[in-house]
């Protein structure tokens, strides 16, 4: 990682240095021979006495690639647009794809999505607003409108002619769809109308099984799908199976990257995506967190409070406790872990199945907890009985532990809420409380064989 930001410093310089000397030429060579990322890199990283002069010597192509491939949730990206006058960016979002258009329109106030949208040319801007409609996170909202298509009845060398024709402006090649008066009946590969005979009707060689989604399907349903079937592309259609537009796997590779992201920031209670932060903004978005589990928090710190004269009776109980509340919590958000991500590959339509497994999983690893911690308490305090206390309450408390953290993401998402949101920290500190309420009242039934 080191290495490859040392060589984009050095880009950055070289490329800076040729814009100072006045290379224009050298600079144009340079910048186009470097791949389309890194483009998109070296360009956000130019000061912006540099960007001044860049933007004014590449071509609305190439600043529209370097558009394409700017991460939109990384780069404050609208800034480095606006520094062109408003026709020019117009321009280049008229060059760009249609979905990364839309993502960067969508990180721009109104007025400004307005003032764009009048410059562009009126077929860009009428896609682009469609795609804008689109809830954020659905199917709609990710596909683009630049794909190949051809109608049924051609020859397989008509089809090839179109293919040339609409191969310039769209995202992949790699299938062509095949329309009906753009009603989707099938797809086709490049291979298979390279391979077959120029005469031969495109209808011979459709795949007429078509694996299509819905513009309001869930970008994470898709991207299992094309997860699922190693698609490059999947087509999105309407409710009358009316091609509307494709999704690429690149655009895959950044749903399951932020489907990731917001998983484990429901564990962690924290929004990990967001590293760069400032300790402040990054402090009041963890505070909410934290003062509702101190509120939970508390509600352990009064139960432990309630077994004061049990604690008076025998202090060595207390020794134990963060050791059984500890071990329980670890429990409880492995399995919240697995509860999540099997709801995250469909694979909790099986719930009695499910549960009884995590029931198995936790008895067995409860036991051995179990009999592990009372073979180190009966030995170290030379009471077998309190050993007995200590192993019980653990082996419960992690039975249960495990149960809630299968179930509570469960029933989370079956209320139509994300199950990230059953977060590590609550479950940890849930677990807390049900650990005490079992170690303590476990510990009462043996009281009588260990006061000190």
């Amino acid at each position: 990682m080191a290495e490859k930001v040392d060589q984009l410093t050095e880009t950055v310089q070289l490329l800076s240095d040729l814009l100072q000397s006045g290379q224009d030429s050298e600079f144009i060579e340079s910048f186009e021979s470097l791949h389309d990322f890194e483009m998109a890199q070296v360009y956000a990283e130019l000061p912006q006495q540099f960007r001044d002069v860049a933007w004014r010597l590449l071509s609305d192509d190439i600043l529209a690639t370097v558009f394409d491939n700017i991460d939109v949730d990384d780069v404050d990206i609208v800034p480095l647009l606006q520094e062109m006058p408003p026709q020019r960016g117009a321009r280049v979002l008229d060059a760009m794809y249609t979905d990364n258009e839309a993502d960067l329109l969508q990180k721009m106030p109104a007025r400004l999505v307005a003032t764009y949208l009048s410059l562009m040319s009126k077929v860009s801007a009428e896609e682009v607003r469609q795609l804008i409609n689109y809830d954020h996170q659905t199917a709609g909202s990710l596909m683009s409108t630049e794909y190949i298509a051809v109608e049924g009845d051609l020859r397989v060398d008509e089809a090839m002619h179109l293919v040339k024709k609409q191969a310039l402006e769209a995202e992949l090649i790699s299938y062509v769809y095949v329309l009906d008066h753009q009603k989707l009946i099938g797809v086709i590969s490049l291979r298979d109308l390279l391979t077959n005979p120029d005469d031969l009707s495109v209808a011979d060689i459709t795949n007429e099984r078509i694996i299509s989604v819905k513009a309001g399907d869930d970008q994470e349903d898709v991207a299992q799908i094309v997860a699922d079937y190693n698609f490059l592309s999947i087509p999105v259609t309407d409710d009358n199976d009316r091609l509307l537009g494709v999704i690429t796997v690149d655009d895959i590779v950044d749903v399951i990257g932020e489907e990731a992201i917001e998983d484990y920031s429901g564990l962690a209670a924290v929004n990990v995506s967001q590293i760069n932060d400032s300790p402040w903004h990054s402090a009041v978005k963890r505070i909410p967190w934290l003062i509702a589990l101190l509120v939970l928090g508390m509600a352990t710190a009064t139960l432990i409070s309630s077994y004061d004269d049990l604690v008076r009776r025998a202090a060595i109980l207390a020794a134990f406790i963060s050791l059984i509340t500890g071990t329980a919590g670890n429990a409880g958000t492995q399995a919240l872990a697995l509860a999540v991500r099997r709801i995250a590959v469909g694979n909790d339509d099986s719930g009695w199945k499910n549960f009884l497994s995590e029931f198995i999983a936790g008895l067995i690893v409860g036991i051995a907890t179990g009999v592990s911690v009372f073979s180190i308490v009966a030995i170290w305090k030379q009471n077998v009985v309190l050993g007995l206390a200590v192993g019980i309450a653990m082996t419960i408390a992690i039975i249960v532990a495990n149960l809630a953290g299968y179930l509570i993401p469960v029933l989370i998402d079956k209320l139509g809420f994300d199950p990230a949101v059953a977060s590590g920290p609550f479950i940890t500190t849930l677990s807390d409380l049900t650990s005490v309420l079992i170690y303590f009242n476990v510990a009462q039934l043996f009281i009588s064989h260990f006061i000190s």
